[in-house]
């Protein structure tokens, strides 16, 4: 069998954020760091100078990046990634044949600051949160408590998904929530400042104040389709917590975390004193820290995870071994390897899952103060339009970017100040996808933030139009026309 390397990272960064990846038969990397002394973990580690070594080679061995298309890729070593993106600090560690060869972490936990990141340094996981909620759940189905394929209103008893015309002969099960192929809406959340009052999840799910997200509904046929919904998660950690009858970190806790000996882990948010001494702080693409440090994220299921990297790669470990029958510390064998096949386009249930690489499985992360991509970074917007324009005339149908790049671009900018080019991104998304309700929505967000009020009120009232369901565009419209 071919050799392993897998390198988990986490980084107090704009862009970077986390990832999370593994391949039972290929090497699958991420982003990592340099530039400290290593921390050797494995059993039987290589030699000190022979780990440097290769931690050298990799802080230099960043590919160049293509950054348009008929000019010189940019190379990049790890000092000049970290400061290209405002990294005050970074923290690594890389897998060798299913075991923790070593960690290393960079630089300090907040900009300015003088606390260094270690290997106990706790980093919020954004979306990796899903998958390792996912391996929660499929101990409940292991369990009986929960079944794949039943109509999630079966058990759910603090909230139920409002029926519509879309749910009349297909349901919103678990195995869609967890592949993003149950119609629901809501892509993703932001997070609440410290000093913000945290809504519950009902309101959450209603879109009801002081949730800051549109109400979760479904808005196409179950089944028929994937969409990334971190609303639909939202609804199966509800799920979890009715039928254990526990608060949702004490179940990961049980379930999930303990048994792996992810020991620095935890979905508790916000996270008690003790621990929130130990987390790194959320940088804005521009430098700036995140208000607080970090936000608080009542979608825990999707978005709520503290974590390290060493404990992600506990994680990954597991669920390679176990797809391997190695294993069986958290699920057997059977539900392992249905975890990792495809159930919609992109997904298996709660990883992102290769259909051309069988067995590679992994997920990306990002919360409040990780955005910003690498080509923006590096070459600006219209760089950013110039690749999107070249991969949407591609020839092949699986480089062609959706709705959603053009949205996550135009946010990213928002997020860091840049409010013209953040309208400049959702213009060109309202062009290329006239009929979608969001692109509008996102457009007339832009417009209020750069005081332009008739703008946004005018796209506002058009993504209505579109979808006379968009609770958000009805509030925002009526909180514009006010102020008038």
């Amino acid at each position: 069998m071919k050799k392993q390397d897998w390198i988990v990272s986490c980084a107090v960064v704009a862009g970077i954020g986390m990832s999370l990846g593994a391949a039972v038969n290929s090497p699958l990397e991420a982003q990592n760091g340099a530039g400290a002394t290593p921390s050797s973990l494995a059993s039987g580690a290589k030699s000190s100078a022979s780990t440097e070594a290769r931690i050298a080679r990799i802080a230099r061995g960043i590919e160049p990046i293509e950054s348009v298309k008929g000019e010189p890729p940019v190379s990049l070593d790890i000092e000049k990634l970290m400061k290209l993106y405002n990294v005050p600090g970074l923290s690594v560690a890389l897998i060798e044949d299913y075991e923790i060869a070593w960690t290393q972490s960079y630089g300090v936990t907040e900009p300015g600051g003088t606390t260094p990141v270690t290997a106990k340094t706790l980093f919020q996981a954004g979306s990796i949160s899903k998958p390792v909620a996912a391996a929660g759940m499929l101990a409940l189905v292991e369990k009986g408590k929960l079944s794949l394929d039943e109509n999630v209103n079966e058990k759910l008893q603090t909230w139920k998904v409002p029926e519509n015309e879309f749910t009349r002969e297909q349901k919103v099960t678990l195995r869609r929530l967890a592949s993003h192929s149950a119609g629901l809406t809501v892509h993703g959340f932001p997070g609440y400042d410290v000093n913000e009052k945290v809504p519950t999840l009902e309101q959450i799910f209603n879109g009801e104040k002081p949730a800051n997200t549109a109400a979760i509904r479904v808005d196409f046929v179950p089944g028929t389709e994937e969409r990334y919904s971190g609303g639909g998660v939202t609804i199966e950690q509800q799920l979890m917590m009715d039928v254990s009858g526990k608060q949702f970190p004490v179940l990961m806790k049980e379930t999930v975390l303990d048994k792996i000996g992810m020991s620095d882990s935890s979905y508790e948010q916000p996270l008690p004193p003790a621990r929130a001494a130990m987390t790194a702080g959320g940088v804005y693409a521009d430098g700036k820290p995140v208000h607080g440090k970090w936000h608080v994220y009542p979608e825990m299921a999707a978005a709520g995870l503290w974590t390290t990297p060493t404990d992600l790669a506990k994680f990954a470990i597991e669920i390679a071994r176990s797809k391997q029958g190695k294993s069986n510390k958290v699920l057997a064998q059977k539900t392992v390897q249905e975890m990792l096949t495809p159930q919609s386009k992109d997904f298996g249930i709660g990883f992102a899952v290769s259909r051309e690489r069988p067995g590679e499985f992994g997920h990306d992360g990002a919360d409040e103060g990780f955005q910003l991509g690498m080509l923006a970074k590096l070459k600006g917007l219209d760089a950013m339009l110039a690749k999107y324009d070249e991969l949407k005339n591609s020839d092949d149908p699986k480089t062609r970017p959706d709705e959603r790049v053009l949205n996550g671009i135009g946010y990213d900018y928002l997020r860091s100040g840049a409010k013209d080019d953040a309208i400049r991104a959702f213009q060109k998304n309202v062009k290329e996808y006239p009929r979608s309700s969001n692109v509008y929505d996102s457009l007339g967000e832009a417009y209020a933030a750069a005081g332009r009020k008739e703008l946004a009120i005018e796209n506002y009232e058009k993504s209505v139009k579109l979808d006379a369901k968009n609770q958000n565009g009805i509030d925002r419209l009526k909180k514009l026309k006010d102020q008038k």
